[in-house]
Parts: structure tokens; C-alpha cells; sequence
């Protein structure tokens, strides 16, 4: 056998090995998760009446940075007045990225 190809596969397998690790600790949070954070984070100003969030992550920019993000919405009755939110959060660690308050 020759040792060159010898070593040539044990790189390949280990740089495999390394992928394969690095693709499975990058994880995104459970938009559940996600929404519980953001519903903490609202109900700090007052009661909330409703919630929502899209299950499935999307690509999402702030120049320079690309983030996955799950989007998301927050209603609560303030002084009898119904207010909405809307919330984009990064699916990677659940950090809600920007919040718009709704018309």
C-alpha cells in the first residue's frame, strides 16, 4: 500500500468528520422557544391578548450581515386600544433582531 494515498484518505475522513460536527452543532432554536422570548419581552410592558410565529426560517439582511430568521407578531389591548407588533428574530440564537409596531 502506498502511504500517500494512505494519508490522503485520513485527511479526507477527517476533514468529513470536522463537516459533519460543524453542521450538526449549527442547530437552529425551536421558533416555539423563540416566540416565548419574545412574548417575555412584551409582556414586560403590559398583557398580551395574542401571538404568532412562521415555523419555518427565512434568509434575511442587514448588509453586511445574512441571518435566518423566524418572523413573528405580538397584539395586546393598551387603554382599550389594540395594538400589533411585528418581530423578526435570528433563528440561531433567538436574539429578536427588529420590532415594528403595526398600523
Amino acid at each position: 500500500m502506498n502511504w500517500k494515498y494512505f494519508l490522503v484518505g485520513v485527511g479526507t475522513g477527517l476533514a468529513g468528520a470536522y463537516a459533519v460536527k460543524e453542521a450538526v452543532s449549527r442547530k437552529d432554536i425551536s421558533p416555539e422557544y423563540v416566540l416565548e422570548q419574545a412574548k417575555a419581552a412584551f409582556k414586560k410592558a403590559g398583557p398580551i391578548s395574542g401571538s404568532w410565529i412562521n415555523m419555518n426560517p427565512e434568509n434575511y439582511s442587514r448588509p453586511p450581515i445574512e441571518y435566518k430568521v423566524y418572523r413573528g407578531g405580538i397584539s395586546r389591548t393598551l387603554d382599550g386600544a389594540l395594538e400589533q407588533f411585528e418581530f423578526v428574530a435570528d433563528a440561531a440564537s433567538g436574539t429578536i433582531l427588529e420590532t415594528n409596531k403595526l398600523l
